[in-house]
């Protein structure tokens, strides 16, 4: 016992002498949080706003022509009611499968993809009989819009540790006795090929790092091939230089400042006025009561500065590291109901090589086991979105409260059971948000 007791005090002071996390920035204003000065980051701001065409390399498919087009509300980074269609159908042994759209009047066929995009270059003057805008076939029975999502202080959410995803979903899972349980999808890192961690972005959690989120985005979004994503997904109409995103003399293409941009962003700041009324504050403790703060986590903690992550291509620097920071979501997936049935397309998010490497921890039978899942949404910032849930058919918080089952049933039930006053207050401290 004598030995024990030294011990016992190091593990204290151990404890004691940790510091403590600070609280991550929040506000609206286009400034830094530290992680760049913001000279750098008012630059990086430009190019994630800049608005491309087709001289640039916009294309042959696409969505949108700037990043700013889908990530704008309030501002440059946040959300907004940008929809994109997904489609795909079941094959054998009801197992989801990509769907196949012909273009081209059927002479190529778009493979390995789930998104369907809104727009096409031609036909042009220069393409007058190419048609190459996609169009859902009959045969996609599986369908669902999503919503462009936040990226206004994701790069704290990239900062949190593996570890601390892992331990969550493995806590929850034994609090609520298997009624809840958070699912840890491991995910490749684009940029450290064989390597992957969980992953905490898009609303299947397709990508774990931000440089691999920017670059996808770049690709199925703008049409834009990048030394990360090389393959155009179709070479129809396409006259630009590939690649069409380039490293400058710097060093860094686009996609790396658009990664910078977004991890130098602040997290979305609450509405105080509001928050710090009675009705509000109650509303949390009643959140809270019923359980909804389960998978919509209140405070998360980032990584220690030095921390790598992303397969050791990036480092946790001071600004981001052990900084706490309120996005009310555990960045899990959870069966609430509302899934659409689609599994996450591996070419699409990853690259036509994808399949030519060993990415450790991979599980293609966990891909297909959360087709049903979705990202718990995080709803710092909520109160900027009209459209809620992931395919944005929910038009008030009542009713993406009441939307939810599954995993989520028993919370519901509870809502249901609360007084009429009780149930307004949840929505006021929603609003709040």
């Amino acid at each position: 016992m004598k030995q024990l007791i030294p011990l016992v005090f190091l593990a204290v002071a151990f404890v004691l002498s940790a510091p403590q996390p600070t609280e991550a920035p929040t506000g609206f204003d286009d400034k830094s949080n530290g992680a760049v000065d913001d000279v750098t980051h008012q630059a990086d701001l430009a190019v994630f706003d800049e608005f491309e065409t087709v001289k640039d390399g916009l294309g042959p498919l696409y969505n949108a022509q700037s990043c700013r087009e889908c990530h704008q509300n309030p501002t440059s980074g946040g959300a907004s009611q940008v929809m994109e269609v997904r489609v795909g159908h079941l094959g054998l042994g009801r197992k989801f499968q990509n769907p196949e759209i012909p273009i081209a009047h059927g002479k190529e066929i778009i493979r390995g993809r789930t998104l369907v995009n809104s727009r096409a270059i031609c036909p042009s003057g220069a393409f007058p009989a190419t048609e190459i805008q996609e169009r859902v076939p009959e045969s996609e029975k599986i369908r669902t819009f999503r919503l462009s999502t936040n990226l206004l202080g994701d790069g704290f959410v990239e900062a949190v540790a593996d570890s601390t995803l892992i331990d969550l979903a493995s806590e929850q899972c034994k609090r609520d006795h298997g009624k809840i349980c958070g699912q840890v999808l491991y995910v490749p890192i684009v940029e450290a090929p064989g390597q992957t961690r969980p992953g905490r972005f898009g609303w299947k959690n397709q990508h774990g790092s931000l440089l691999s989120f920017s670059g996808d985005a770049y690709l199925n979004e703008m049409g834009f091939t990048s030394p990360l994503f090389p393959d155009e997904v179709t070479n129809l109409c396409n006259t630009a230089e590939e690649p069409n995103d380039k490293v400058g003399a710097d060093g860094l293409a686009d996609i790396d400042r658009f990664a910078r941009f977004v991890r130098a962003t602040e997290a979305p700041a609450r509405d105080r006025e509001l928050a710090d009324t009675p009705k509000a504050k109650k509303g949390a403790e009643l959140f809270d009561k019923i359980g909804c703060d389960t998978c919509h986590v209140s405070t998360l903690t980032t990584a220690a500065a030095g921390t790598q992550i992303n397969g050791g291509k990036f480092t946790v620097p001071p600004a981001l590291g052990n900084k706490a920071f309120h996005p009310y979501s555990d960045f899990l997936l959870h069966d609430v109901g509302t899934g659409d049935g689609i599994v996450i397309p591996m070419i699409e998010h990853y690259g036509k090589n994808m399949y030519q490497t060993q990415w450790k921890n991979l599980s293609l039978e966990s891909y297909q086991s959360s087709a049903n899942k979705i990202r718990t949404a995080p709803l710092w910032g909520v109160r900027m979105r009209p459209l809620l849930m992931h395919d944005g058919t929910s038009l008030t918080f009542r009713d993406a409260i009441l939307r939810h089952s599954g995993e989520a049933a028993l919370v519901t039930r509870r809502f249901q059971r609360l007084t009429r006053v009780d149930r307004e207050a949840i929505i006021e401290f929603l609003r709040s948000l």
